[in-house]
């Protein structure tokens, strides 16, 4: 019999498999996973209408980004300081900023001034975002159109395979898009809790967690700030406790990842204290 193995196999002797350091999933608390954590060290992405980097709410933490256009030649990429042209990316920067504050902030502006886009852009957008070594990616916005699902699943795997976060929201309505509802990325909607740092698993796909997303209060293009609700707001909650997570544990893969989410989540933490509340009155 060969004793080659075929490719992506793993050889059984533990001396020949690589390093890991298992956590015993009790010990997987909040204060376990990002107490103590500033986001320092990461590159959180958003992809979106541009960010304010003047804005007192992005904390002078902009550090550069693209401007992504779909021109006559093509998708164009300009490297460089840009402006948002709408605010919705500029409100997501500040929700993120709020929990990491000491993340760097870059944006890939792919939408325009009503809000609205190329899939095209939307694609380049995030390539731009993972050549430019991000560790976490918003994406507060989604595509329904078929001729970009498989291309935006790619760039997604590309993303898990090479340990990069992307954190998508849900659309707003009852409608299947992408990129949120590949397994490849961590699905966010919204719950109306205003605490930053509380977010649920949900145990109902397609959706995985949900963050605060309801009467939110957020910064806006021009120095403004506003009040809006929606998936959209949510997840960059979620991106901003990953950012500090990837801070303190800069190993963790996107599986342990959405693994620490699981066990830190509100109503998983609840169930599991009863758990052992029951088991002690045995």
């Amino acid at each position: 019999m060969s004793s080659e193995l075929p490719a992506f196999s793993w050889p059984t002797d533990p001396s020949l498999q690589p390093a890991i350091a298992p956590v015993p999933t009790e010990r997987i608390t909040p204060e376990w996973a990002w107490g103590g954590s500033t986001g320092l060290g990461m590159k959180v992405c958003i992809v979106d209408s541009g960010v304010d980097g003047d804005h007192r709410a992005i904390g002078g933490m902009l550090r550069g980004g693209a401007v992504v256009e779909e021109t006559d030649d093509g998708v164009e990429v300009t490297e460089g300081t840009h402006s948002d042209l709408f605010g919705h990316g500029t409100a997501c920067a500040g929700i993120i900023h709020s929990i990491a504050p000491d993340a760097e902030i870059y944006s890939a502006r792919v939408l325009g001034k009503n809000l609205k886009g190329y899939g095209s852009t939307f694609v380049a957008g995030l390539q731009w975002a993972l050549d430019n070594g991000m560790n976490v990616i918003n994406v507060s916005m989604s595509t329904s159109k078929q001729d970009f699902a498989g291309i935006l699943r790619e760039v997604a795997d590309q993303a898990y395979f090479s340990n990069r976060i992307i954190v998508a929201a849900a659309n707003n309505t009852a409608v299947y898009s992408y990129p949120w509802l590949f397994s490849s990325v961590i699905s966010v909607a919204c719950h109306a809790e205003p605490d930053p740092f509380t977010f649920y698993y949900n145990p109902d796909p397609p959706v995985e967690f949900t963050a605060p997303g309801v009467d939110v209060d957020m910064a806006w293009a021009g120095g403004k700030r506003a009040t809006g609700t929606g998936n959209s707001f949510a997840a960059p909650h979620i991106a901003g406790i990953i950012a500090l997570i990837l801070a303190k544990h800069p190993t963790l893969t996107p599986f342990q990842i959405k693994s620490v989410m699981y066990y830190t989540a509100k109503n998983v933490r609840t169930e599991l204290a009863a758990a052992e509340e029951e088991k002690r009155d045995e």
